[in-house]
């Protein structure tokens, strides 16, 4: 015998009622996910609607970290706003700073000191892995592992320390400037930052040993939350996620920048777009940037001492006109559309961070996963979220 019943949405569903069965309850759950802070990466809320344990929609709840970057970039002039830019995914800070800066040399027509350019990708690669690291500590600690984020962390103290050595800052650098850096490479620099690589790649089959063979976390990961290239595109998607699903684009090898055009730039792909695809890529990203960064101190210590910036005037302004850059960022694709009118301020820098258009894609993927499956699909999107509220 069957009963209608009507949901929260209005619509009937019909349940079986056997002799002497219970009726039961089906109407859709809203259920909140946040917006308190878990310790992640930020202050995100998912709204979803359950049916039992399985997501029938998903809608993330973004801005509760909203800073009003772009706004503040305008009434700054060109010098500050690398200090702001910096600090939106605040695991790439280096990165950030660079599209800044490149996108004023361009307009300004300004040719940076060779050695800057092959310091710049040196120290970019070195962010891109301990942006990585991180993300692959964290991930199996949100899916119960709790070694795994001791031994990713042993490695970032080790390219922290050479990263503080020359910036004086753990996270938020400020080592770029218009034209080039701050200053020059301290003395013995480029060794220590030899043995730092070496030790992290010679340790990092210790963090893979730990979770590549760990039955559970195949089983959490593995054929769950396929991501297929058609939404990638639609979503704009980009950055570890997307290769994950085998899309071959990375501005490093497409349209290079810095000294990227000189360099063998390994782009790391998988095919089934999963949780454990995304994981993949990023180890293996780890491995390749470690290898452009031994390139890059090669090619410094061969280059002849002369200057890592140019001479700026006391009030430095921008040529009228617009320009658009974008970089690699570890996370994705990241673009600072500059608008400037001749003045010391840019009349508009709009920012297109990677990790809003990673997480927007969440509304696909969710539906029809259970609730405990969203923890860990969540988990491998990789994403900031001062990099989305910006």
């Amino acid at each position: 015998m069957t009963e209608p019943r009507t949901g929260a949405a209005g619509t009937e569903r019909v349940v079986a009622v056997g002799a002497g069965a219970k009726e039961l309850a089906t109407e859709d759950m809203i259920l909140n996910i946040g917006p308190q802070h878990p310790s992640t990466h930020g202050v995100l809320r998912l709204r979803l609607t359950v049916d039992g344990e399985r997501i029938t929609a998903a809608e993330p709840v973004v801005g509760y970290m909203h800073r009003g970057a772009e706004k503040l970039f305008e009434v700054r002039d060109y010098r500050q706003i690398i200090v702001l830019a910096n600090r939106h995914d605040w695991l790439s800070a280096f990165a950030n700073e660079l599209g800044v800066v490149l996108a004023v040399e361009r307009m300004l027509g300004m040719e940076v000191p060779v050695r800057a350019v092959w310091a710049r990708t040196l120290l970019a690669e070195l962010n891109r892995v301990l942006n990585h690291l991180m993300f692959l500590g964290s991930y199996p600690l949100e899916l119960g592992a709790i070694t795994p984020v001791f031994y990713a962390f042993r490695e970032r103290e080790t390219l922290q320390a050479v990263m503080e050595e020359i910036s004086g800052g753990r996270m938020h650098y400020m080592f770029n400037r218009v034209g080039g850096l701050k200053e020059d490479l301290p003395y013995g620099w480029l060794g220590r930052v030899t043995e730092a690589v070496a030790e992290v790649r010679k340790r990092l089959p210790d963090l893979e040993e730990l979770i590549y063979g760990n039955e559970i976390f195949l089983a959490r990961t593995r054929g769950v939350g396929v991501l297929d290239r058609e939404t990638i595109m639609q979503y704009g998607v980009s950055g570890p996620i997307a290769r994950a699903a085998g899309v071959d684009l990375d501005l490093r090898r497409d349209e290079p920048y810095l000294a990227y055009g000189e360099l063998p730039v390994q782009v790391v792909t998988r095919t089934a777009g999963d949780c454990h695809a995304r994981f993949e890529v990023l180890l293996d990203q780890v491995k390749a940037s470690l290898d452009l960064a031994d390139a890059c101190v090669e090619r410094l210590r061969s280059l002849p001492p002369g200057p890592v910036n140019q001479r700026l005037p006391k009030v430095l302004k921008v040529p009228e006109g617009h320009t658009y850059a974008w970089t690699e960022n570890p996370l994705g694709l990241n673009g600072y559309y500059l608008v400037s009118r001749g003045e010391k301020t840019p009349w508009r820098l709009k920012l297109r961070s990677a990790s809003y258009n990673n997480v927007q894609v969440l509304r696909e993927m969710l539906p029809g996963h259970l609730i405990a499956d969203m923890v860990a699909i969540l988990g491998s999107m990789f994403f900031v979220v001062g990099d989305i509220d910006k």
